[in-house]
């Protein structure tokens, strides 16, 4: 394919100083010129004169490069599942959080903090596993509902993903009105935001934002095929159930991911698709891309304001 070199390297660019401006800005101001030298030096033969204080290496390298790589991740991940999710339901409203993701992470996190779990648990990882195992539930809920024998309808498995998630959502409800104590900090990681701090999050994260967005970018031409419908895509050659069970698996993952370590972010899978297809196109082998790179450059320009 000829993909679009020039929205791509336009896309890359803003991401670039995007996570510049996000490392820079703080209690304490680091120049973006002094953030590029100091990354500049961890790149082999690059490591150059030193001309900063040893505070900014703790500064930029221990506490806010893991931050904005966390929150880059975060939104590459949901504008990636949000523009795969459109294409498979060939419904430019469709978000990230259409088959219950974000209402079964909320559940499993609400859940945690309710038993209080954090203090005799997992410790600093309890509400991120407790919350993507609850999406991960959720989703395999949705998907037993909606498959009909060797088929998966997507009206089906969009209405089941309704249900079961406005079920999420009343039992969350549920969990906070008996936890009072916990009623602000649950309100808080529903509303959204990274507040973990180091790379371990980033480690945890990463194998698994990796397999589902590896997953979603080869997906573009089948997902280009299916916009004809699925009784063409067949005579196509396209195996469309096999398709779609593989889209909705790795979109999920990758959702999952993403909310279980930064809570339920909204519009970033919803909007970036949709200016990254006003803007170069509706082929989704191009599509994906990026608005994986428009989701990572929104959500750290959102984050920093």
């Amino acid at each position: 394919m000829n993909f679009p070199m020039r929205p791509f390297l336009l896309n890359l660019l803003l991401l670039t100083l995007a996570l510049l401006f996000s490392v820079a800005v703080g209690a304490v101001f680091i120049p973006p010129g002094t953030v590029a030298r100091m990354l500049a030096t961890t790149l082999p033969g690059l490591s150059g004169y030193r001309d900063w204080p040893e505070t900014f290496n703790t500064i930029v390298f221990q506490l806010r490069l893991p931050h904005t790589v966390l929150i880059a991740l975060t939104g590459a991940a949901l504008a990636g599942s949000g523009a795969a999710y459109q294409g498979l339901f060939r419904n430019p409203l469709a978000d990230p959080y259409l088959i219950g993701v974000a209402s079964g992470a909320g559940l499993g996190a609400v859940l945690a903090m309710s038993a209080n779990w954090p203090d005799n648990l997992l410790g600093y990882f309890t509400i991120p596993v407790t919350a993507f195992l609850g999406a991960i539930l959720t989703v395999a809920i949705v998907y037993a509902l909606a498959r009909s024998g060797n088929a998966l309808p997507t009206t089906t498995l969009i209405l089941a993903g309704v249900a079961v998630g406005s079920f999420a959502s009343a039992l969350t409800s549920f969990f906070m009105l008996r936890s009072e104590g916990e009623v602000r900090r649950a309100l808080a990681w529903l509303l959204g935001g990274s507040t973990m701090t180091g790379w371990d999050p980033v480690y945890a994260a990463l194998p698994y934002l990796m397999l589902g967005i590896g997953v979603l970018l080869t997906s573009g031409h089948s997902l280009n095929v299916l916009q004809f419908g699925d009784e063409q895509a067949l005579q196509l050659g396209l195996p469309v159930e096999r398709i779609k069970t593989i889209v909705v698996l790795a979109a999920s993952l990758t959702t999952a991911t993403a909310v279980a370590f930064s809570g339920v972010i909204g519009f970033i899978g919803l909007i970036v698709p949709h200016l990254v297809r006003l803007l170069w196109g509706p082929d989704y082998r191009h599509l994906i891309p990026l608005s994986i790179l428009g989701g990572a450059t929104a959500l750290l320009i959102a984050d920093l304001l």
